[in-house]
């Protein structure tokens, strides 16, 4: 899985605060599953929900929905064009701490396809979609970054 690491990555470049202070920002994954493809070949998808959690985060909260947004439209962008997927796709709980600090809980519900074929020596080449390029015509061309393992 690639897209937990790049939602923090892009969380904490948003909200610098998040790389300073050890554990104010947490990526876990949930409910994951893994879906077939039912072809010949072991490729699938990987189904989950990414939990983000911003501990005794003292800063505005739209900078972080910006953020998530924004890597949402590269990273995800069913989160942000599929009206079921806008309409929960991501959630949120805010727990107030004090005056000055909350507890912020944000779920994404993600998915990252992965196509895996044989070479003819038996090995492997996994290769992870790419979401970031997004065929706006909806013609289903994917860019793909391989890797042979």
């Amino acid at each position: 899985m690639i897209k937990p690491d790049s939602l923090r990555r892009a969380l904490v470049a948003a909200i610098p605060a998040f790389g300073t202070e050890p554990g104010a920002l947490s990526v876990l994954v949930e409910q994951g599953s893994v879906a077939t493809t039912g072809t010949l070949t072991p490729s699938f998808e990987y189904r989950y929900t990414a939990h983000v959690l911003a501990t005794n985060f003292s800063g505005d909260t739209d900078p972080v929905f910006v953020a998530l947004v924004e890597w949402a439209r590269a990273n995800q962008p069913d989160l942000v064009t599929n009206p079921a997927a806008r309409a929960s796709g991501i959630t949120f709980e805010v727990s107030i701490r004090d005056q000055a600090a909350v507890d912020l809980s944000i779920r994404l519900t993600l998915t990252e396809s992965v196509v895996v074929t044989t070479r003819p020596d038996g090995r492997h080449v996994i290769t992870h979609v790419d979401d970031t390029q997004v065929d706006p015509a909806n013609t289903l061309t994917w860019v793909a970054l391989p890797q042979i393992r």
